[in-house]
């Protein structure tokens, strides 16, 4: 239970931390990144379809998640933290959406 909550945080926060950087820097979008938000929502898919326990669990790993990727995001693009909203601005739906891209 609690390795499989940590991993989808742990996919939460790089999955976020890229929509961060993408709706940010938008000059910098590359393939990379674009991967990166692609691979995240397939992990992130599976693993929710492996673990569909974990679906009473999304808003609190979103929020565990959100805020690291909202740290992480500042000190990368080298943005003041308050740039970034302080709560998740996207909903699970939309984060883990393949047509969704913000900015």
């Amino acid at each position: 239970g609690k390795g499989e909550k940590r991993e989808l945080v742990s996919r939460l926060r790089v999955l976020l931390l890229h929509l961060l950087k993408w709706q940010f820097q938008p000059e910098r979008r590359g393939a990379s990144w674009s991967a990166t938000i692609r691979v995240q929502r397939t992990d992130i898919a599976y693993h929710m379809a492996d673990n569909p326990s974990l679906n009473s669990q999304i808003t609190g790993a979103v929020e565990w998640a959100y805020g690291g990727a909202r740290l992480e995001a500042a000190a990368q693009t080298e943005l003041p933290e308050k740039t970034f909203a302080k709560t998740c601005p996207w909903s699970f739906a939309q984060m883990t959406d393949p047509d969704f891209w913000p900015g």
